[in-house]
């Protein structure tokens, strides 16, 4: 069994530095159990594309040292495992978790074809091999983020704040509370949030001591 799994990595490996292999990659996980392993977390919008390459502007940086307010993310080229490009369009919003390209990879880059490539070093690139990417509008996001089936980035979920999935990456909260929150019914989020509010003082309401479910709330803990 130990034998398979090293040759199984060795396929990975081989198959994510040739161009002319096939994609043999296996499955990674779902968000919450890939992010740890990548070097940069970021909430942005696509701000232009070209070849097999975006570029995102920076709104949050969940995790990361990145200085630069824009980041190039490489994409799908031959046989690299990576999304098609033609799914982040111009103007989509994202919640990404990157690799860094650090090393040049032979046959990588092509002086004919600048655009098409497998990515300049210092650049980042986008994996498919697992739910490295989540689709978010405003502050909320939807995708393959916690205990979802494998290969499949966009299944059915309750869609879940930023700040939650931000909360995640930094390690304030666990699975077991992000998994809550992509099964929570809107009406108990937006109960949930609507008490944070008061509580912070800044929704102009009062907190009703008859209000049992706001206060069950607070008893177990969930804000």
């Amino acid at each position: 069994m130990r034998g398979r799994l090293a040759l199984a990595g060795l396929v990975l490996t081989l198959s994510s530095v040739d161009a002319y292999a096939d994609c043999e990659c296996l499955w990674q996980g779902s968000f919450a159990e890939v992010h740890p392993d990548t070097d940069l977390v970021i909430s942005g919008t696509i701000t232009s594309a070209k070849g097999n390459s975006v570029d995102i502007a920076i709104e949050r940086s969940l995790r990361g040292d990145e200085s630069m307010p824009n980041v190039r993310v490489w994409l799908k080229t031959g046989s690299y495992c990576r999304p098609e490009p033609g799914l982040f369009p111009v103007g989509s919003q994202w919640v990404m978790a990157l690799h860094e390209i650090t090393t040049e990879v032979a046959g990588g880059f092509d002086p004919t074809t600048p655009n098409i490539s497998y990515g300049r070093i210092g650049d980042y690139q986008l994996s498919s091999c697992g739910g490295y990417w989540l689709s978010r509008s405003g502050n909320v996001v939807t995708g393959n983020l916690i205990n979802a089936p494998r290969w499949v980035h966009d299944p059915k979920m309750t869609p879940v704040q930023v700040d939650v999935v931000a909360q995640h990456v930094t390690g304030a909260i666990d699975d077991e509370a992000l998994l809550q929150a992509s099964q929570e019914e809107p009406a108990l989020r937006d109960l949930m949030l609507d008490t944070r509010a008061v509580l912070r003082g800044d929704s102009g309401l009062e907190l009703d001591d008859t209000d049992y479910r706001r206060r069950q709330f607070l008893r177990a803990g969930f804000l």
